[in-house]
């Protein structure tokens, strides 16, 4: 392995491990409170064995109720069980009747360490250029195969590099999310329109130093991990997918409760928003911490709840 991808990776581990040490080592851990006992899936991606964690009601294999899909990608560092823990998706598992998936990233032998291809960023699977579009599409078709997933509610978020992968899926898979959900993530201002809008909700803090507001490589993962483009302000995210879906250039902004949460406007039953908080640092808004020593996710926005709102009001609109 070469000297670079073993710093990529160290600084990965100090940056976003796992809040517990035996998720950080790879063993998928269900949480208290975790609904129904799929567990852990894996499939074949072009010879390379990759891995998921499925989260359904318990009636989901008794019954043709066609059910929203919510997939939830882990920061660079983390891995399935970390997203679950951080992001607190499993409790609208029952309460809403959806399925949750957590996927797995890739990374050196042994589970530890995964990351996510999102063409900037970050470690073994941009260095590798690793086929995680093609993945998470064969990994839809699998859950398909064992679950009625209604295809027009399929949505995808992730934090941080995760955020970057909801980002790339949102452009290149158009026949798959209705929308997407990208938190503490950003742009480059190299990405290419896709064929189709998505509806976009983006979460970010402007106290964030690895993903900064203003743009930039911050410090940690943000100066290290990536392959030196340095990500474009907050704003840009939102202003990209309006672009993409011919809304208007100029978003209103409301400035309360310490959250500015911006919106496009749009038509089509299409929407962008992004929500700001003031306070917030590189942490899934209203979750856990990363790690022990992360940025406090704070109680300002749960962003679990805010983004399934929106999620339940934006299925997808077109066929194609």
């Amino acid at each position: 392995m070469r000297p670079t991808t073993l710093l990529v990776l160290a600084v990965l581990a100090s940056t976003l491990a796992a809040p517990e040490q035996a998720e950080s080592q790879g063993r998928l851990r269900r949480p208290r409170g975790a609904a129904g006992d799929e567990g852990l899936r894996t499939l074949q991606v072009r010879g390379t064995e990759r891995s998921y964690v499925v989260r359904a009601p318990r009636s989901a294999t008794s019954d043709a109720t066609p059910r929203a899909m919510v997939i939830v990608l882990h920061g660079g560092g983390g891995n399935a069980a970390n997203a679950e823990a951080m992001s607190g998706f499993t409790r609208l598992v029952d309460r809403e009747g959806i399925i949750v998936v957590y996927p797995n990233g890739s990374g050196r032998p042994g589970g530890r360490l995964l990351t996510w291809n999102a063409a900037h960023c970050c470690g073994f699977a941009m260095e590798n250029r690793v086929d995680d579009v093609g993945f998470i599409d064969t990994m839809i078709d699998a859950i398909g195969r064992e679950f009625n997933v209604d295809p027009r509610r399929i949505y995808v978020t992730g934090m941080s590099n995760g955020g970057m992968m909801a980002h790339r899926l949102g452009r290149e898979l158009r026949h798959r999310p209705a929308a997407i959900a990208p938190v503490v993530g950003a742009v480059f201002g190299d990405e290419a329109m896709p064929s189709s809008p998505v509806s976009a909700v983006i979460f970010n803090g402007l106290k964030d130093t690895s993903v900064p507001a203003a743009g930039g490589l911050g410090d940690g993962i943000g100066r290290r991990a990536w392959d030196g483009v340095p990500p474009r302000p907050n704003a840009e995210q939102g202003a990209y997918w309006a672009r993409a879906a011919a809304c208007g250039a100029t978003p209103a902004t409301r400035d309360a409760n310490g959250v500015i949460h911006w919106t496009w406007p749009c038509g089509n039953g299409v929407a962008v928003e992004l929500y700001q908080v003031k306070e917030g640092g590189h942490a899934w808004p209203g979750g856990r911490a990363g790690r022990r020593r992360g940025d406090d996710p704070g109680s300002t926005l749960d962003a679990t709840d805010v983004m399934w709102a929106f999620f339940k009001a934006h299925p997808r609109t077109t066929d194609d």
